[in-house]
């Protein structure tokens, strides 16, 4: 993949009026024109260059999970295209009383010009994209978030200037994040290592639809139980907290297991001088990353998490506009 240029003649055709649940749902190509989308309305954001393509559209925000990041990031970003969002927490709506996903979805798709859900099972995303006739955002799920690592790699892009051939570690659960991680790398030209405790590797399924995209774009995806050779010579360091939503009751059994891949000053050093350290946040410092690493001069936690904004006008206008 060549490096994406600050600006570029983005083609929006294949995902007008389609969903938006998962990096293997979108080819190399279309993935790469809203990553350059995500960077023309950045740039247009930083100019203050009025643009409402959604005006009088709204989306229907379905959350069943907390939020601050996606939550904020969708709504401001409607708000900025010029449309209008709604907010939808499974304990205000009949969703929460057990109002099947199919009707929902039919009865939305009357009122709303689109779907964003933050849910626990994949298997839900996809039913309400089935049965809903608007275009459905995955806004989270226990399987995949691929809203945050698309604002993962603009923030790479940003920092790097280029994307391929670069190595991103992720060292932790092998969750919802190492999994878009693994399906989203070799469409961008990234190698992946992932480094997890043995009884938490990554979904069998997903990585083995990965190594397929890795074999196909000339990518290396490297697995292993070991953190140092994980990081050792890698562009960019990745974790997580241990305990997801819905962990809690594993909360000790996951920080006996997982000590070892703390992200520290001593495994970073292993790293290239100019490593990178994401993390999706909340983090619990002390826990998966020390407070050194994540105030640290090679931390960019919040330029990453201030692209979700971008990142979410980006598929907004794609899908939606």
């Amino acid at each position: 993949m060549a490096t994406i240029p600050l600006t570029q003649s983005w083609n929006l055709k294949n995902w007008q009026g389609h969903d938006f649940l998962d990096f293997a749902d979108h080819s190399a190509l279309d993935l790469q024109d809203l990553l350059a989308l995500a960077i023309d309305l950045k740039d247009k954001h930083q100019k203050g260059t009025p643009f409402r393509p959604l005006a009088g559209k709204t989306l229907g925000m379905i959350f069943e999970k907390a939020s601050t990041r996606t939550r904020v990031s969708f709504e401001v970003a409607m708000f900025q295209l010029g449309g209008h969002a709604l907010f939808l927490s499974g304990s205000d709506t009949q969703i929460g009383r057990g109002e099947p996903i199919p009707d929902t979805a039919r009865v939305l798709s009357r009122y709303v010009d689109g779907l964003m859900i933050r849910t626990f099972g994949h298997a839900n995303v996809i039913e309400l994209a089935r049965y809903a006739t608007v275009p459905v955002i995955n806004g989270l799920t226990d399987l995949h978030h691929p809203c945050q690592v698309l604002a993962d790699i603009l923030t790479l892009w940003e920092k790097k200037g280029t994307l391929k051939g670069l190595t991103v570690t992720y060292i932790g659960d092998g969750n919802n994040m190492a999994n878009s991680w693994l399906v989203a790398a070799p469409k961008f030209g990234l190698n992946l290592h992932i480094a997890t405790p043995a009884g938490y590797e990554c979904d069998p399924a997903v990585v083995e639809q990965a190594q397929g995209y890795a074999k196909l774009h000339g990518t290396e995806i490297v697995l292993t139980h070991d953190p140092v050779v994980a990081v050792t010579n890698t562009d960019m360091i990745y974790t997580d907290v241990w305990a997801s939503m819905g962990q809690e009751s594993e909360q000790q059994e996951r920080l006996d297991k997982f000590t070892a891949y703390q992200v520290n000053a001593e495994l970073v050093k292993h790293a290239k001088p100019d490593y990178l350290f994401m993390h999706c946040l909340p983090a619990h410092r002390g826990e998966e990353v020390t407070s050194d690493v994540i105030d640290g001069p090679n931390s960019v936690v919040f330029d990453e998490a201030e692209n979700r904004l971008h990142v979410q006008k980006a598929i907004l206008v794609a899908t939606m506009a």
